[in-house]
């Protein structure tokens, strides 16, 4: 796939100057709206601890926000100047006025998102869709990405886990909204100790204060009129990446990432088979493993200080920048 193939993400949308409003600072994180044609993102950022670093760009993955960065960025704030996103429909962004949530829909915004704001090439970091959406990137927009972290990414499987098959049957027509009347009376608690059951290898590490924001996160989303309808576009844009074939499949722009890369696997990942680590190493030519046995899906939020550890040496051997 070319860049030609992601129509508006090198052309027109580049001399597009962000639209910039709505700031607004959370415990140390500060949130800025941009608006670009047909596309409004939030964005994530903490002050960074020196002028001139290199940039970083955090993207979440299904479900998720920006939010699934914050105990990884303040780790990295003396050597990367970091923002994480919201893809459209998630976290604080509102859907995209086009209701593209494929994975080259998602990958779109991220590439206007960088051309607009002028920030890379950035140090591309991606979680489970975002990895995917992250390597669609990295893979026709090179001159975007200086390295690559993957955690847990939504590579395809042809063994797909039985926890990862819920998530599927949520992309088939039909299957959101009845899931949606079928758990009406559940309360945001018991979901969200679901997500962090499927999520977490260990749910027991999470925190008090940390369960309680993110059951009112939980409670903030599903007021919102589009939450089941992005859910379940994104799942179908993942089902989809995973059939395609020949040079846009996935596997395939695995193989075309030039930038070095930094790959991220749980042992207890319910989502993404462990067993894919081996098969990711092979395809990213220029590729470091990190394997965390006890982690599931979201090793960022886990064990931080371990994938910030790694992200550190992937730094040292490129001479720190």
């Amino acid at each position: 796939m070319s860049s030609t193939e992601l129509p508006g993400t090198h052309d027109a949308a580049a001399a597009v100057a962000p639209m910039v409003s709505a700031v607004r600072v959370t415990e140390g994180e500060r949130l800025r709206s941009v608006e670009l044609p047909g596309l409004t993102l939030t964005v994530r950022s903490r002050p960074a601890r020196s002028a001139g670093l290199a940039p970083a760009l955090f993207v979440h993955g299904l479900g998720g926000s920006s939010q699934n960065w914050s105990a990884l960025m303040p780790m990295l704030a003396d050597v990367v100047d970091g923002e994480a996103v919201d893809l459209p429909g998630f976290g604080d962004s509102p859907p995209p006025d086009d209701g593209n949530y494929s994975v080259t829909g998602h990958s779109r915004a991220v590439i206007r998102l960088l051309d607009a704001g002028g920030r890379g090439p950035v140090h591309l970091f991606g979680n489970s869709l975002g990895g995917a959406v992250a390597t669609r990137v990295a893979a026709v927009r090179p001159d975007l990405v200086r390295t690559l972290t993957l955690v847990s990414p939504a590579l395809p499987e042809i063994r797909v886990q039985r926890p990862a098959v819920p998530t599927g049957l949520l992309a088939l027509p039909g299957v959101a909204s009845l899931f949606a009347r079928l758990t009406r009376d559940w309360t945001a608690e018991q979901r969200t100790r679901g997500v962090m059951a499927l999520c977490y290898g260990d749910p027991a590490r999470i925190s008090e204060e940390a369960f309680r924001h993110a059951v009112a996160e939980m409670e903030r989303r599903l007021e919102l009129p589009y939450f089941w309808d992005a859910m379940a576009r994104s799942a179908r844009g993942i089902v989809d990446a995973y059939t395609l074939g020949g040079q846009h499949g996935l596997w395939r722009q695995a193989e075309r990432v030039l930038a070095p890369s930094l790959l991220v696997y749980g042992g207890r990942d319910q989502l993404v088979s462990y067993r894919m680590a081996r098969r990711a190493s092979a395809a990213f030519r220029d590729s470091r493993l990190l394997t965390l046995p006890d982690a599931g899906h979201v090793a960022m939020m886990e064990y931080p200080e371990a994938v910030a550890q790694a992200f550190r040496e992937l730094l040292d051997e490129r001479g720190g920048s």
